[in-house]
């Protein structure tokens, strides 16, 4: 480490800046126009385009000063979501920051922008910690920010660490992407076999007729642990599987009583149906054994797979229908019953039918190793961003030659 050199943000930057609410507030937003990132499109180490906003060119010029570039890193600075962070998309740009995101654009001779990227996303806890000082809401303020300190080995050795993480990073992106076209290919298939080249012969069958059992997870609320069998709930299906990110844990004893009726087995598919509706995943070996809350249903495949199950419940022709039953309350919901009776067309009796879902499970089991490589790599990226950003870890390097 006696090459590293620690340097306050405001020393290697160029600007550190956050923006505002344009004039009229989220109602003036437009449907399209210069997109202005938000903390909900900042994740850690990625941006998503979910619920990205936008304006038109006379509100973007009142943003002018908070003009993202391509190589700039974007901070969320208050909130839930305080300090994730990740780099400019460069397929949304132009593009400008509301006051909950902050630019922090790189000198790039001292500093390598992804490099400091890495460095933040290593730095978090202690960025969360400094969030929590002198306010009622989290939030780092720009002093904060300018202030605050990073050690940065030389410029040739920070494009090389930060070489070794983005590499990683390219893979899980590419494997996230193959598995949008898998869907999309997935979605294509069953449009055409089953609602373009339906027969009126087919068998007419509602969702209780194709499976074993349809349940609500359980409405009893037993005591979180801080370790023991997974609870789940609906903010842990993400892409079709289950994120056990912040998941709570119940002992045996609780879980044995509040499946003792049936448990959730291998192969189950789950679908939510309180407040936000509609969202599909599958439990997995790994996920085992596993207890699951009234806000999701459990349905067992019995006349088709689970592959084939799974990826009609995510169609938009099933996503129609289930949305239509919703009925209000505080929230909005499906009732057990009204998913049961929702009525189908399947070739049920057609030879050809099991062809089709073997097409299907193809897909499906495509889906779900790049899945596992994705877990993998993020294992991989996650045991040596704390390593490599602190120099225990090294990595070969060229000097760069001076012209």
């Amino acid at each position: 480490m006696s090459e590293w050199h620690n340097f306050k943000l405001k020393d290697i930057t160029t600007k550190i800046g956050s923006g505002s609410t344009p004039t009229g507030g989220s109602g003036a937003y437009k449907t399209e126009g210069i997109s202005l990132i938000r903390s909900q499109n900042v994740l850690d180490y990625k941006f998503t385009d979910d619920g990205l906003a936008f304006i038109d060119d006379d509100q973007a010029y009142g943003l002018r000063n908070v003009i993202v570039e391509a190589n700039d890193v974007l901070l969320n600075i208050t909130g839930d979501s305080v300090a994730r962070c990740c780099g400019a998309p460069i397929n949304w740009l132009p593009a400008r920051v509301n006051q909950h995101v902050a630019i922090l654009r790189s000198n790039p001779e001292k500093l390598d922008h992804r490099f400091l990227k890495y460095s933040l996303l290593a730095s978090k806890e202690e960025l969360l910690i400094l969030s929590e000082i002198g306010g009622t809401r989290n939030a780092l303020t720009k002093g904060m920010i300018e202030d605050y300190e990073v050690s940065l080995p030389p410029l040739p050795e920070q494009k090389a660490i930060a070489s070794v993480l983005s590499s990683l990073d390219d893979k899980i992106d590419l494997l996230h992407r193959q598995n949008k076209t898998l869907e999309a290919m997935a979605e294509t298939l069953f449009r055409q076999w089953f609602i373009e080249e339906a027969k009126e012969d087919w068998l007419t069958v509602q969702v209780k007729d194709i499976v074993k059992q349809i349940k609500p997870g359980t409405n009893y609320q037993p005591k979180r642990l801080e370790s023991g069998i997974p609870f789940l709930n609906v903010r842990n299906l993400k892409n079709g599987q289950i994120d056990l990110q912040g998941i709570s844990f119940i002992s045996q004893e609780e879980y044995e009583r509040v499946h003792k009726a049936w448990k959730p087995e291998v192969g189950d598919v789950l679908i939510s149906r309180i407040g936000t509706l509609g969202i599909v995943a599958v439990l997995g070996k790994r996920d085992m054994p596993m207890a699951v809350h009234y806000n999701m249903l459990v349905l067992k495949p019995n006349l088709t797979n689970t592959a084939f199950l799974y990826f009609l419940l995510r169609s938009q022709y099933f996503q129609d229908l289930y949305s239509s039953k919703a009925r209000q309350s505080v929230q909005e919901y499906v009732a057990v019953e009204d998913a049961e009776a929702i009525e189908l067309k399947l070739p049920l009796n057609n030879p050809e039918f099991v062809k089709k879902q073997e097409q299907f499970s193809d897909l499906f089991n495509k889906i779900r190793a790049n899945l596992a490589q994705i877990q993998t790599l993020e294992n991989l990226r996650d045991t040596l961003l704390p390593k490599l950003m602190s120099g225990e870890v090294r990595v070969q390097y060229q000097t760069e030659e001076v012209a």
